[in-house]
């Protein structure tokens, strides 16, 4: 499916065929899509924990205010940020350059983050947003369905899947065939309005 397709045709669909199982080849495609995701300095803050546990699963629906999409669809992944990922073995991130120009570039990331608590759980969620929607264009092209969600208690959901101290959830991504329609597109906001040159009055 070409982009542009994907992009008018994915919708979040809250209704999922509970039968249907993920191929292992859209399983590969959808994980090679979500690592193509951009990150800062190539950090790649982002981490994809892929619910499989049917118990958890059920336990996720409670902590998403009873959610069918949650238990339902295929796959349910939740899409996480590594706050600390900047400085976690840097050297990784640039493995093809030059020592001498990699220790400049990691000063250069030390400098950018450290002391900055805000900029780096910004990032970290920027980043996982970023590979939330390639993973949703790529589900699209496959003629797969979606539903990105913020409906659920975070404090439950980072209990249930162990969330480290320096991560955050960014989103759930439930994933799978429909069970039935999403509902029609909603308004959308005219371009004079969301569209600024320059400067805001």
């Amino acid at each position: 499916m070409e982009i542009l397709t994907a992009m008018t045709e994915r919708r979040a669909v809250k209704m999922y065929q509970d039968d249907y199982t993920l191929p292992e080849g859209d399983l590969n495609i959808l994980l090679e899509a979500a690592m193509l995701s951009p990150t800062s300095f190539n950090i790649q803050h982002w981490r994809v924990l892929r619910v499989t546990d049917r118990s958890l699963r059920q336990k996720m629906r409670l902590a998403a205010f009873d959610q069918p999409q949650v238990s339902d669809a295929s796959e349910l992944w939740v899409i996480c940020g590594d706050i600390q990922a900047w400085q976690k073995d840097p050297h990784r991130y640039l493995p093809e350059v030059d020592p001498e120009m990699a220790d400049r570039m990691i000063e250069m990331v030390t400098q950018f983050y450290q002391g900055k608590d805000q900029l780096q759980r910004d990032e970290a969620i920027r980043s996982g947003a970023f590979m939330a929607q390639n993973i949703m264009l790529a589900a699209k092209s496959l003629g797969l369905d979606t539903s990105p969600m913020i409906g659920f208690d975070p404090d439950q959901v980072g209990e249930i899947i162990n969330l480290p101290d320096d991560h955050t959830i960014v989103m759930l991504l439930a994933i799978g065939k429909a069970k039935s329609p999403a509902h029609p597109r909603g308004a959308k906001l005219s371009r004079e309005e969301i569209v600024i040159e320059n400067r805001f009055a």
